[in-house]
């Protein structure tokens, strides 16, 4: 909720390389009051099967910069995993060959931006194994 002294957040993560939510995903929220100020981290969470945060702290009073750590390499793990059986019959189907890695190129990606009191923030994640993108939604 969101008032004339404070801003809000809420983010989503998409795994564009299968077109779908990426859930179980953990995300921590850091908030400063100013660039020489130190990082508090104000809560932690994890995406739902929706790949949404759901229970995201509110800001405090005098933010002006917010930090989204998302942790991604627990992710890309279980997801290596899970595919394994079936990229290996279609391997052998196609004689291709094995994937050269099962760990995340980036195990983690941490966003920062500006805030400005009584806005709400939506910073969605767009993200694939070997790539990602951020925009600020709505």
């Amino acid at each position: 909720m969101s008032t004339e002294s404070t801003a809000s957040v809420s983010t989503h993560i998409l795994d564009t390389s299968v077109g779908r939510p990426a859930a179980s995903v953990a995300v921590s929220l850091s908030a400063r009051g100013g660039a020489r100020e130190q990082w508090v981290v104000l809560g932690r969470s994890a995406t739902d099967t929706d790949g949404r945060c759901r229970d995201l702290p509110a800001l405090p009073e005098g933010t002006t910069h917010v930090r989204l750590d998302f942790e991604t390499e627990a992710y890309f793990h279980t997801q290596n995993h899970s595919h394994s059986h079936s990229q290996k019959q279609a391997e052998a189907q196609q004689d291709a060959p094995a994937p050269r890695d099962s760990g995340a190129f980036f195990p983690e990606v941490a966003i920062t931006f500006a805030v400005t009191p009584g806005e709400h923030y939506h910073v969605p994640l767009l993200l694939n194994p070997f790539g990602y993108s951020v925009y600020r939604g709505s």
